[in-house]
């Protein structure tokens, strides 16, 4: 069994929205300032990943609530949290 705790925030972010399904929406790459911006999405459920020169331990990723706030996601816990409110929604 894999050790949770020593995972990354990118590790456990990636993991979970492979297991969940999420498709990569667009990417771009800001050449001047080597930022890469990734957009995942699942059903009306949206994900937004920087990364600074390919470098995952710069990855800050931001979603949003179910009133269109925005989330800045600290912890799997954050994401999951916002992800299935915005499921409850969709009923």
């Amino acid at each position: 069994m894999r050790n949770i705790r020593a995972s990354s925030l990118y590790t456990k972010v990636h993991n979970w929205i492979d297991t969940v399904g999420f498709r990569l929406n667009a990417s771009q790459t800001n050449n001047k300032s080597k930022v890469t911006t990734n957009h995942y999405f699942f059903k009306t459920f949206n994900l937004v990943e920087k990364e600074t020169k390919g470098d995952h331990k710069t990855s800050k990723f931001l979603c949003f609530d179910t009133y269109g706030e925005k989330i800045n996601v600290r912890s799997l816990l954050d994401l999951q949290v916002a992800f299935f409110e915005n499921l409850n929604q969709l009923k």
